[in-house]
C-alpha cells in the first residue's frame, strides 16, 4: 500500500487536530507544514516530528513528495490560499470550512470549481461525528419523512486563537458563518432540499464584551435564532448560545415527521468536562415512534483515542478515512465545493437577516454558488 503524504497549510488549533488524527491513519503521513506563526509551528513539529517545515506556501507546494492537501487556515486566508494551490500545484485537497467569508469571494470560489483538474472536499466534520452519522442513517425511517428540524448547540464561547482572528466578522464571516456553517450543511442534507428563505434573531449579549485589540472591541456574535424555510415545505431551526459551556450535552438535533421524532445528543470535549463530575457524557441517539409509542434509545460510544484527539467527537478521524479512501482510489468527494459554498451562503443570509431584522430571500440554484460540473 502506497503511503499517502499530506502537505497540511495552517497548523493552530483546528490544524494541529488535523496532524493528531492523521496520525492515527494507516498509511498515510504529514510531510510538510507550513505554518507562520512560530509557536503554531513548533507545536505542529511536536505532533508531526518527521514533516518539513516549510517558510511559505509556495514552498510546500514545491514539494513533489505530496499526494494531497489540507487548508486549515484561518477563515479569511482560505480563498487566496485555495487560488495559490489551484494555480501552483492542484492536488486533491480537503478545505476547511468556512469555504469563503465574503460574499463578494463567491465568484471566485465558483471560478476554481470549473477549473479544478483534482478532487475538492470541503471539512464538514459535523457530519461525521457517530451518533450524527447514527442520526442521517436513521432520520428518514424514523420520521416518515422530515417536516421540522431543529439543532441546538450550546457550548462555550470561542477560544483564544492566533491573532485574536476569531473575534472578528471581517476575518470570520460572522458566527453564523465561521461557527454554525456546518449545521446549515446537516439541514441541507437532512432534509435533501435547498432553502428559499432565511429569518434570524442574533447578536452579541455576553461573551468578548470586555475585550479590545489594537483598541477595537470584538463584534462576533455569540448568540442567535434562525429559522429556515426550504423549497418543499419542511422547516429548520437554529439555536445556538455560546455562553452555555455547563450543558450536560453541547449539540442537540431533532428531527420529526409524519411517523415520529429522532433526537441526537453530542457531549462537548472531553477536555472541558468538569473531572469532579466522573466520566463525561456518552453520545445517544432516541427514536420516538407516533404508533406504538415508546422511545429507543441507543448510546453511541466513540474511541477513547479518537476523542483525546480533538474535540469534535471522532469525526476528524472518519472525515479523514473517508478522504484518504477517494485520494487512494479516486471517485467524488463528500462533501462538494457546491456543498461548502451553499453553506457559506445561508450563513451570510442569516447574518443580513439578523442585522437588518428582515426575511432574505435565497434562491434554491443561487448562481453566485453555481459551480459546473457538480
Amino acid at each position: 500500500m502506497k503511503r499517502i503524504n499530506y502537505g497540511v497549510i495552517g497548523c493552530g488549533m483546528m490544524g494541529q487536530e488535523h496532524l493528531r488524527n492523521i496520525a492515527l491513519l494507516k498509511g498515510a503521513r504529514v510531510a510538510a507544514i507550513y505554518e507562520p506563526n512560530e509557536i503554531q509551528a513548533a507545536a505542529a513539529k511536536a505532533i508531526a516530528p518527521n514533516a518539513r517545515l516549510c517558510g511559505s506556501l509556495w514552498e510546500l507546494l514545491s514539494d513533489e513528495r505530496l499526494d494531497c492537501l489540507l487548508i486549515a487556515s484561518p477563515n479569511h486566508l482560505h480563498v487566496a490560499q485555495f487560488e495559490e494551490v489551484a494555480a501552483r500545484r492542484p492536488l486533491p485537497l480537503l478545505i476547511e470550512k468556512p469555504l469563503y467569508t465574503d460574499a463578494a469571494d463567491a465568484p471566485r470560489i465558483a471560478a476554481i470549481g470549473k477549473s479544478y483538474p483534482a478532487p475538492i472536499w470541503v471539512a464538514m466534520e459535523y457530519r461525521y461525528m457517530p451518533p450524527i452519522q447514527t442520526f442521517i442513517d436513521e432520520v428518514h425511517s424514523a420520521t416518515g419523512g422530515v417536516t421540522m428540524l431543529t439543532i441546538r448547540e450550546h457550548r462555550f464561547p470561542f477560544l483564544e486563537k492566533v491573532g485574536n482572528w476569531n473575534r472578528f466578522n471581517r476575518m470570520t464571516g460572522g458566527t453564523l458563518v465561521e461557527k454554525c456553517c456546518h449545521f446549515f450543511d446537516l439541514m441541507r442534507l437532512i432534509m435533501g432540499d435547498e432553502p428559499v428563505r432565511v429569518m434570524a434573531s442574533a447578536g452579541q449579549a455576553v461573551n468578548h464584551l470586555d475585550e479590545a485589540y489594537d483598541g477595537e472591541v470584538p463584534d462576533v456574535w455569540d448568540s442567535a435564532y434562525v429559522i429556515v424555510d426550504f423549497a418543499r415545505g419542511a422547516r429548520a431551526m437554529l439555536e445556538l448560545c455560546m455562553y452555555a459551556e455547563g450543558s450536560t450535552y453541547q449539540e442537540k438535533i431533532t428531527a420529526v415527521g409524519p411517523e415520529g421524532k429522532i433526537e441526537g445528543f453530542v457531549p462537548g470535549p472531553g477536555r472541558f468536562w468538569p473531572t469532579h463530575l466522573g466520566a463525561p457524557p456518552v453520545a445517544k441517539v432516541i427514536v420516538s415512534p407516533r404508533r406504538p409509542k415508546g422511545p429507543q434509545a441507543v448510546e453511541i460510544p466513540v474511541d477513547p483515542t479518537l476523542l483525546d484527539a480533538g474535540d469534535h467527537n471522532g469525526s476528524t478521524f472518519y472525515q479523514h478515512v473517508r478522504f484518504l479512501e477517494m485520494v487512494r482510489g479516486g471517485g467524488a468527494p463528500e462533501v462538494t465545493i457546491e456543498d461548502g459554498a451553499r453553506a457559506v451562503a445561508m450563513g451570510l443570509a442569516a447574518q443580513r437577516a439578523a442585522a437588518a431584522g428582515t426575511v432574505v430571500g435565497i434562491e434554491p440554484d443561487p448562481p453566485e454558488v453555481a459551480v459546473a460540473g457538480l
